[in-house]
């Protein structure tokens, strides 16, 4: 019996699961993207690295409101946005900001946990007797902050994750310390933990799952999507005119997921949130696990020949260039945490971070296009629920009952 043939966009860690999963499944996976999986232009090729399980809090959160325009002044603050893209961007910061309350928030988070909780033991699933295995890192996470107050302050966001039994142990500056010596003066108190993981270079990861999907049987075709049809032969239209054909298309082509989505007459509220990476490779000496410094908003990640420090959140649209600011912040930042850091070289990076207005993905199909499933919208957690996603995206191509409610990330929610 011939495979039936299934067409998945966008060659990112959604994606690339995707196609891994439903060749598993037995179908005839061809995965289209314009660039080859794990290439620096990817989204996925540039995060922090971290199977975050430990995130279940959405980006709004209650209070963000009255901090916003006092970040956005402070040069000293994670948060940047390009004032001439403020009109466009009100459609989708207005409810942004809305879900920023602590009902919404109890919401997103039982959501959001669905989704996270296991994420360690999704990656080692998929990646297991393949060379992606050899990048995924366990241990434990640590938060850093200025005091102990600092920690206690977070009371809604300490509460909702102890519900899901996000429970950390503390450290004290003595405890820090004796585990990193190099660590900086300014961070007294520390919240571990445990049973965590993270992946020592994205991009590679991306690139060997995506080498075994294509020594399995998978094809790859690189090319741009320019045109993308729904019904009972869902087809792509490439350059040139190009026509494939398949049962069924899965989009999960990040960012880009809202573009191609609005040829089907869907339409979604996602914004290209713009982060960015700063990596020094070949350091005098690296961090023992990863750190999120949770004054400066970022993640500290030891990875393969470097330590990455990533994070700040931009608006501006996915078509500016990027811009220096956010990684000279991202540098100094990183002399408070390491002052006696040294180097070899550094790499800056940006990408484009798929994030709807309640920081929840967008996965299913909608009744007015029938035969495309979508899978995308992950904003902070990409990396870490990408694997999940594409389980769920393999039970729906073939009519199976996901062991995930759906609603939460219907298409038709916005």
């Amino acid at each position: 019996m011939q495979a039936r043939p299934i067409l998945v966009v966008g060659g990112g860690i959604t994606g690339v699961c995707a196609a891994e999963w439903l060749r598993r499944d037995g179908w005839s996976v061809t995965l289209v993207d314009r660039v080859s999986p794990g290439d620096p232009d990817q989204t996925s090729y540039g995060n922090a690295g971290l199977l975050a399980n430990t995130s279940v809090l959405p980006v709004s959160m209650p209070g963000l409101l009255a901090k916003a325009p006092g970040m956005l002044l402070d040069p000293d603050s994670p948060l940047f946005l390009r004032w001439r893209y403020l009109p466009r961007l009100l459609p989708w910061l207005v409810p942004y900001l809305r879900n920023g309350n602590v009902d919404k928030v109890m919401e997103i988070a039982a959501s959001l946990s669905s989704l996270t909780h296991d994420a360690v033991e999704q990656h080692q699933n998929l990646a297991k007797g393949t060379p992606a295995a050899d990048f995924i890192e366990t241990g434990e996470l640590v938060e850093l902050y200025r005091s102990r107050a600092d920690f206690d302050a977070n009371r809604l966001g300490n509460s909702i994750r102890e519900k899901y039994g996000l429970v950390p142990g503390h450290l004290d500056r003595e405890q820090l310390v004796e585990r990193d010596p190099h660590l900086g003066p300014s961070y007294t108190f520390g919240a571990v933990f445990k049973d965590f993981a993270w992946i020592s270079s994205p991009g590679s990861y991306v690139a060997a799952l995506f080498d075994h999907f294509l020594a399995q049987g998978g094809r790859f075709k690189r090319a741009e999507v320019v045109d993308i049809r729904a019904g009972m032969k869902p087809s792509l239209t490439l350059p040139e005119g190009e026509v494939l054909q398949g049962e069924k298309i899965i989009l999960c082509a990040g960012a880009w997921s809202a573009k191609l989505s609005r040829k089907l007459g869907v339409s979604v509220k996602l914004e290209a949130e713009r982060g960015y990476h700063v990596s020094m490779h070949n350091p005098n000496f690296s961090a023992p696990q990863p750190y999120v410094i949770t004054d400066a908003k970022f993640v500290v990640t030891p990875m393969a020949g470097a330590l990455r420090a990533a994070g700040v959140v931009e608006f501006g649209g996915s078509d500016a260039p990027a811009a220096k600011a956010p990684t000279d912040l991202l540098t100094r930042h990183m002399r408070r945490v390491y002052p006696g850091l040294q180097f070899e070289y550094q790499k800056v990076w940006m990408g484009r971070r798929p994030t709807t207005p309640d920081s929840l993905p967008v996965v299913g199909e909608s009744v007015n296009a029938p035969n495309v499933v979508h899978a995308y919208g992950g904003q902070h957690v990409g990396l870490t629920i990408g694997p999940k996603i594409a389980r769920m995206v393999a039970d729906l191509a073939s009519r199976r009952q996901t062991n995930v409610d759906l609603e939460p990330y219907r298409v038709d929610r916005f």
